[in-house]
């Protein structure tokens, strides 16, 4: 016999289970997830599946060319640049400076940003139009600029970009998580929540927060994305990583000048870059319109 359900299945799942069945009814948004998931493996496990030490440099093995070339080596699938460094394991390393460091930046930049945001959100009066009029005041200057006048204070370096490009991205989540805070409070329910005695905390952990974690996704991938061309901006410009260190910009910067004479070293990072960027667009587009149909349904 047939367990009685009073309500439909189809109208009793979950908001997650929900979003992942209009998500995955798109087809470019299950192909921007494979090459997401597929970076993020390779940006951990970079240091065990480089087939060569991505730093060694052969002096027999100066340019060579990628092996569907008839003069290049199986061993060396996109070929060596001009210090006799394997490019294949270069690009592989260097998954874990551009992709999975703009991860950390991201992750860094949203936990601060959540903080300050709540602050701005829940707070009224005088500090909160002081804090609004400096927000708008940053947001004014583009990210990679504004990362560009942290670095030049800090130093150049991966590290000191990370940290430039995480305050760069601060004043864009503070602001988009203060306008999501800001719309959740004026709701019904937070307003009978309240008049059941409930605090500023109360509301913003048990309702607020819960109820924005959708937006916050969605910035999430729109700031990974930007992080991603600022890291590799920095380091094709001379501020982010520096030699030897195989960031995707940094790489492109200094095989520039060999770009006749091997034009693979300069067109596989930036194909890299295009599709890392390509495939975190894809997710936040498929997330947004998911979102959108969930609350539709």
């Amino acid at each position: 016999m047939s367990k009685f359900r009073l309500y439909l299945e189809e109208n009793n799942r979950s908001p997650v289970t929900q979003l992942w069945r209009e998500f995955k009814r798109q087809h470019s948004a299950m192909v921007g997830l494979v090459l997401f998931i597929s970076f993020f493996v390779i940006s951990l496990l970079a240091p065990f599946i480089t087939p060569h030490d991505p730093y060694l440099q052969v002096d027999d093995l100066l340019l060579l060319p990628p092996s569907w070339s008839a003069a290049g080596l199986v061993q060396y699938p996109f070929g060596t640049d001009d210090l006799g460094r394997d490019l294949f394991s270069r690009l592989i390393k260097g998954t874990s400076y551009t992709f999975g460091f703009a991860l950390l930046t991201v992750a860094g930049a949203m936990l601060m940003g959540l903080l300050l945001g709540a602050l701005a959100g829940m707070s009224k009066g005088v500090k909160s139009s002081v804090f609004n009029h400096v927000l708008d005041l940053a947001l004014t200057i583009p990210s990679l600029l504004l990362a560009i006048i942290i670095v030049a204070i800090l130093g150049p370096g991966l590290m000191n970009t990370t940290w430039a490009i995480m305050l760069a991205l601060l004043p864009q989540f503070v602001h988009g998580i203060r306008n999501a805070i800001d719309e959740e409070l004026q709701q019904d329910y937070v307003i009978a929540y309240r008049l059941d005695g409930a605090n500023d905390w109360h509301v913003l952990s048990r309702l607020v927060i819960p109820n924005i974690w959708e937006k916050l996704t969605i910035m999430a991938a729109m700031g990974i994305s930007t992080a991603i061309l600022d890291i590799a901006a920095l380091g094709f410009l001379g501020f982010g990583a520096q030699a030897p260190l195989s960031e995707w910009g940094a790489m492109i910067s200094d095989s520039l000048d060999l770009i006749y004479l091997a034009p693979s070293s300069v067109a596989i990072p930036g194909l890299l870059i295009f599709t890392a960027v390509l495939s975190v667009n894809l997710v936040g587009d498929g997330l947004k319109t998911a979102i959108l149909k969930r609350r539709q349904n």
